[in-house]
Parts: structure tokens; sequence; C-alpha cells
């Protein structure tokens, strides 16, 4: 019987144990016994899948790994502690010294430091390119040029790239295409059936969804993940079995909370769009989102995060923030809880104008998670927080 996406998140899970238990039990346990010594020979020798040690494998973190697979139409996955583990650990692997990556220039703060301050120390280069401008990424190819990686939507700009096209430049120049899609979810878009090898997700936002717990993944092609679990093995970015379990019970509810975000998200952006204190607002299904047409072809929904410009700079961004009384002023995202950041002065206050104009960071931007509350209330909130801006 071929299941949907919400069967699959629900439906999917362990075999019971001689207890026949309806909801996956909790392992916490550190190691695992054997049954002689040629049982644990077999298991160190990985002739048969068997669970050694929870910095290798959990029951709770395999469930959670083969439901983001059956999600995300992929071979097999590694699950680490945060989403920052995930990307680190995904490049560490798949990189060598000499090596070359090419990525969009809007990524997350902490994967632009990977790039510039820690893998060139092993001779790693980077090369950005501008999102609005992908007919630039093959002129940036060179013989030594291994990975394609990309966020989209990005962070937090909000803006789309074409993953039809980007798996076609990189399978005809036999590069690993590896996308974060960690604003979309698989929910809302597959990265997979349109070429990525592999996709990447902080299973802390939208995954968790509530604001409880840290996580990371990456999917994709078996291969690939053999070289990951590998290194993750070694090197200890393991998830816990108990985030892996609590993750694991998120998915079952992840198609119900992203339909109500991204309906609340939807219905802000189109009253933002219309404010006048406000000079442009993104989402990505806005007719005036200059992808909205990318969107309709590889996304199902919007998501649940807005990008907007509020007129008066810097000093009209931090009042805004000053008057928000509901929403959360916070770092995180894809929470139950509305989330109001204002970059310029907080997260990327500490880079120059140029370099935040660089990726489309002005100094009236606000990033919104829209969260789960009544949206009128969210709109109220604000709404008065703009009369005071």
């Amino acid at each position: 019987m071929s299941k949907r996406f919400e069967t699959k998140a629900i439906r999917h899970q362990l075999e019971r144990s001689q207890y026949l238990e309806h909801s996956t039990p909790l392992y916490l346990t550190s190691s695992f016994v054997f049954e002689d010594d040629e049982d644990m020979r077999v298991a160190f020798a990985e002739e048969k899948e068997r669970n050694i040690y929870s910095r290798f494998s959990n029951p709770n973190t395999q469930e959670f790994i083969e439901k983001v697979c059956a999600m995300e139409e992929a071979e097999d996955g590694v699950a680490f502690a945060t989403g920052m583990g995930a990307i680190f650990s995904t490049f560490a692997a798949l990189l060598n010294s000499g090596d070359h990556v090419i990525s969009a220039r809007s990524v997350f703060g902490s994967t632009h430091a990977l790039f510039t301050k820690f893998l060139p120390k092993w001779q790693i280069e980077t090369s950005y390119f501008d999102v609005s401008k992908p007919q630039e990424i093959e002129k940036l190819i060179r013989p030594n040029s291994k990975l394609l990686y990309a966020e989209t939507p990005t962070n937090p700009g909000v803006d789309l790239l074409d993953l039809a096209d980007l798996g076609q430049l990189a399978k005809k120049h036999g590069l690993i295409l590896i996308i974060d899609n960690c604003f979309a979810t698989p929910y809302i878009q597959k990265p997979i059936p349109y070429g990525a090898d592999l996709v990447i997700h902080s299973a802390t936002k939208l995954m968790d969804g509530q604001g409880r717990v840290l996580g990371g993944i990456t999917v994709g092609r078996k291969d690939l993940i053999r070289e990951i679990y590998v290194f993750s093995r070694n090197t200890g970015a393991s998830l816990s079995p108990f985030n892996a379990w609590v993750l694991s019970k998120s998915l079952e509810t992840l198609a119900v909370r992203v339909d109500r975000h991204c309906e609340n998200a939807l219905t802000l952006a189109t009253a933002l769009e219309k404010h006048p204190k406000i000079n442009w607002v993104k989402y990505p299904f806005l007719p005036s989102h200059p992808q909205y047409a990318i969107a309709q072809k590889q996304m199902r929904q919007g998501g649940n995060i807005i990008s907007f410009e509020i007129k008066g700079g810097i000093a009209a961004g931090k009042s805004f923030l000053n008057a928000i009384e509901m929403c959360s002023l916070s770092a995180n995202l894809g929470d139950t809880r509305t989330i109001v950041t204002h970059p310029a002065s907080t997260t990327h206050s500490k880079l120059s104008v140029q370099d935040r104009l660089d990726v489309g960071i002005t100094d009236g931007l606000i990033r919104l998670s829209v969260g789960l509350e009544h949206v009128e209330d969210i709109q109220t909130d604000l709404l008065n927080a703009l009369a005071k801006a």
C-alpha cells in the first residue's frame, strides 16, 4: 500500500517490542549487550545491522532517520546533535584538501563562517554566487570544484533558487548538490527528485516546531551518506536518543502544523504589503515575490518566514522591536510562537553595511517567523509596533 506524506510521518515506526507498545518507547542507553563473542564480532565487523553504542546508532535515532528519509525520498541518512553539526560533518566528510566549493552567498551566518574561517585552514576554497544571478554559477566552476551548496528559501531574505536548474547543472559538471531545506521542510519541498544528492535540515526549527530540542540531519545518496556516517561515528556529533524520540514524535504533526504556519504567514504577508511604513515584503507565495514562478513550481506552500523592510533603517527597526508586546524577540525560528528579528542591529550587527547588503540584509530588514497563535493577534501586535516605529 502506497502511503502519503502524513501517513508516513505517523505510521512509520520501529518494530514493537514484546510489550506491543502503541508509541515507540525511549531507549535511554549508552550501549547495547551481545549474546557472545561471535555476536559481538559480527556487529563490529558490520556484517549485520546491530546497535552497538548510541554514538553510532540507537533505535530512536534510527526511527527519526527513517522517517525523514521517507519524507524526503532519500536512500539513507545520518542524524546529528544540531543543524550545524550536520552541515559541518557533511562538508568535512566529503571534502579534501585542495577541493573547491561553490555556494550561494546568502547562507546562514555559521555556515558562512565555515566557508571563510575554518575550511580555508585545510586549503578548501569557496566561491560565492548571487542568488539573484544563478546564471553566474557555471562561470565559477573549476577543475577541482566538488560541491554546489545552497539554501532555498534563503535566510533571512527568503529568496529562491530553481532546484531543477541546480540539479541539471550539478549533474552536467559532476558536482555534489547539497540543499539546506530547513525553511521549507520536506512537506513543502523535496529537493532530491529535482537532482539534489543530499538534503540537510536543522531539525531544531520546524521539524521540532516547539522550541524544545536541538537536532540536525543529512539525508540522500547512500554512498555519500556512508562517508558522512563514518565521519560522524568517529567524531561524535551524534543526536541524543531523547532528542531523536522528541523529533520523531514531532514529525507526526509536521503537516498539520506547517499548514497553519503557512496560512497565517500568507495572511500576514498580504496585510503587511499594504502598510505605508513598509517598503517591500518578501514571501514566496506573494505574486510580488521575484521568484514567485519558481515557488509555484517547486513548493507546496510558502513556508512560515516573511522578510520585510521598514522605512527608517536601523533606528526604525530598533523602535519596531522595542514596541513588540506579544511576539518573541529571539534568534530561533520555526516555533509555535511568532518570532521577530532585526538582523542589522542584532544577529548581523558586526558585519559592515556592504557585507550585509551583499547578502540582502538592509538596515530596515525584519525577519518574521510566523507562529501558530491566532493570526489576528499576531497582526495586531505587528501593526501596533509599526505605528510606533
